[in-house]
């Protein structure tokens, strides 16, 4: 998991503001933590997927916005947590901002870097069951699986998945993503 780049204080929105565009950083709980680059078939999966989805949203001509990393995301009101989703659907325009979007998205998907799984599949999976987050894909490359978790009543459900299987997505009715399909 990566480690903190701050380790005493606690950093505010404000902080993640002064950023420099060329440093990539997530803001969690008032701790920075680094994004490492993406490798080639994170890059490839992340095209992917966004593009089944937007194509799929504009197929039946729909409100909800897909939205790739980097994307700013405030999950709480409460300024400390920022963080950078690989892929943010929002389905209601009123939560987006010209800095990203301020609440929970109704879909984040993360695809797990080698570097830092633990970020993702602890870390994030709490603080996105904490905000209401509708639904979290886990997509891991190395693992070939995708875990999907589907809030139900404040908490997750999970289902396990692979690069062989055609998954749907829990927020729309008639959305199935077919891993075969990528050729990954």
């Amino acid at each position: 998991m990566p480690q903190p780049l701050t380790t005493n204080n606690i950093c505010t929105e404000d902080d993640y503001d002064r950023l420099p565009e060329t440093e990539r950083a997530e803001l969690i709980e008032g701790q920075f933590y680094d994004l490492a680059a993406p490798s080639r078939i994170h890059q490839e999966i992340l095209m992917e997927l966004s593009a089944v989805i937007r194509n799929y949203i504009k197929s039946k001509k729909g409100l909800c916005k897909v939205c790739p990393a980097p994307f700013a995301v405030k999950l709480f009101a409460d300024r400390t947590t920022i963080v950078e989703p690989d892929i943010s659907v929002i389905c209601k325009p009123d939560k987006l901002t010209e800095k990203g979007c301020s609440g929970a998205p109704d879909w984040i998907i993360e695809i797990v870097s080698p570097r830092n799984p633990g970020h993702d599949y602890v870390k994030k999976l709490n603080l996105y069951m904490d905000a209401g987050v509708r639904e979290y894909w886990i997509v891991d490359p190395l693992e070939k699986t995708v875990l999907v978790y589907h809030l139900f009543e404040s908490r997750f459900i999970v289902r396990t998945y692979t690069f062989h299987d055609k998954i749907k997505a829990e927020i729309f009715d008639d959305l199935w993503i077919d891993f075969k399909e990528f050729e990954l």
